[in-house]
């Protein structure tokens, strides 16, 4: 299994053009020369079609966007832990405010993690809400401002109280979840105000997948956790 370590650079794929198929592939190849030059973990969270294509080709850890709380059976069209886990993923994003789920599913899905050795990266829209979920031991939480996700607008500048609290509500709750923050992160200031505020790394989607240069980005991100 890919070794996760931190501070965690988690790339989000989604689905834009810069990052789908084999364009996938080639930033996921960027991702890796970038860890492999500064020894940080770069990890990619990319579509469910091209886990299997990417985990074959890389050596970083590569997440499903989301798995849903089922198990083998009658459930077209949803994404089973099984199916991620068999393509080559070691872990996964959950509750993406772009793939929001219930609570109590959250704890469905941490169980099929836990039971299959799958890292769970659970995000959070507020310092409330990534209480609730650090009490289900996921093994991160990634604090995700909706309204500055893909705004340039990064919430280490914007709103820093926001990762203060739930720093320090998750330490408080279950010190053994890492707190992540993302949203509108797009450069290496960015990282460094969020690492300074107390998180272990941050999910970053648009300001790597879009930028004319991910590999500087992604390098000048890396470089400032040192």
């Amino acid at each position: 299994m890919v070794k996760i370590t931190y501070p965690l650079l988690l790339v989000n794929f989604k689905t834009y053009s810069q990052a789908t198929g084999k364009k996938a592939l080639e930033l996921a190849k960027i991702c890796e020369k970038v860890m492999k030059e500064t020894n940080v973990c770069i990890a990619a969270a990319v579509q469910a079609t091209d886990i299997r294509m990417i985990a074959s080709e890389v050596e970083i850890p590569i997440f499903a966007q989301h798995i849903d709380p089922i198990k083998p059976g009658s459930n077209t069209g949803q994404t089973m832990i099984d199916t991620v886990k068999e393509a080559g993923a070691v872990g996964t994003l959950i509750n993406h405010s772009e793939r929001r789920i219930k609570l109590s599913s959250i704890d469905e899905i941490l169980m099929l993690t836990k039971a299959h050795n799958l890292f769970s990266c659970v995000c959070a829209s507020t310092p409330r809400i990534a209480g609730a979920v650090a009490a289900l031991e996921p093994n991160c939480c990634a604090t995700e401002p909706p309204e500055l996700i893909g705004s340039g607008i990064s919430v280490s500048t914007a709103q820093p109280e926001i990762i203060t609290e739930t720093v320090n509500i998750i330490s408080k709750i279950n010190p053994s979840v890492v707190s992540l923050c993302g949203a509108g992160i797009t450069n290496s200031q960015d990282v460094k105000i969020a690492l300074e505020l107390g998180t272990k790394g941050i999910l970053v989607a648009s300001g790597v997948v879009k930028a004319p240069n991910p590999e500087k980005v992604l390098m000048e991100m890396a470089l400032i956790t040192k």
